[in-house]
């Protein structure tokens, strides 16, 4: 089956779920993007990495990337490879130099160690063909006319409510410096709430 390479474009926080985030992944060289339906702490781990953010201690996914390369295990690619009633499912391509094997994994977890270990993001055409939208102008405004956008594998309890806590009152220098308290208090959801609102004002100027 053809395999069509992905990047993120961006996480944003649902519209149509409580408490959980939209990871948008976009096609290489082209207008067709897959939004996941993904947990808060997964987004995080996702974001924290792509943003450079250091916590004071290893998060999971680097617990995992430590370990795996203490043992000379490489993560090659992520490979989205199907999509049953609305729920992803992913794998891990990983190679000791010798032996290469597949480890099933949740989408969000693979991409999340996809972004630490640099491997590839890849999905089948027929996938982005069923789930794959085309867009025009703003990567995640779109995001806000959808009302079913898949789950992946095993994400099907996520109903937390996160609330939003009046960042919008705060400056942007307020927010920033809150940021920063958060990360280093380790509050990781907090800290990506305050991300996503720093993030709307910047793309608002």
């Amino acid at each position: 089956m053809k395999k069509v390479k992905l990047d993120i474009v961006g996480l944003s926080y649902s519209q149509t779920q409580s408490g959980a985030y939209a990871l948008v992944l976009g096609e290489v060289n082209g207008r067709r993007r897959l939004p996941i339906i993904i947990g808060a702490f997964e987004a995080q781990a996702i974001a924290i990495e792509i943003e450079q953010m250091t916590p004071s201690r290893p998060l999971t996914h680097d617990l995992f990337k430590t370990l795996a390369e203490t043992y000379e295990i490489q993560i090659q690619e992520v490979l989205i490879y199907n999509l049953v009633e609305g729920v992803f499912f992913a794998k891990l391509i990983c190679s000791d130099g010798k032996n290469i094997k597949e480890i099933d994994a949740r989408t969000s977890d693979a991409i999340a160690l996809a972004v630490r270990f640099k491997a590839a993001i890849y999905t089948y055409e027929f996938i982005l063909s069923s789930a794959g939208i085309v867009i025009e102008g703003n990567d995640l405004l779109f995001l806000e006319n959808i009302d079913n956008i898949p789950k992946e594998q095993g994400s099907e309890d996520i109903t937390t409510s996160i609330p939003s806590s009046g960042y919008n009152e705060l400056s942007t220098e307020e927010l920033q410096q809150k940021l920063l308290n958060a990360i280093t208090e380790e509050a990781y959801e907090k800290a990506a709430r305050i991300r996503d609102e720093i993030n709307k004002r910047n793309k608002s100027e």
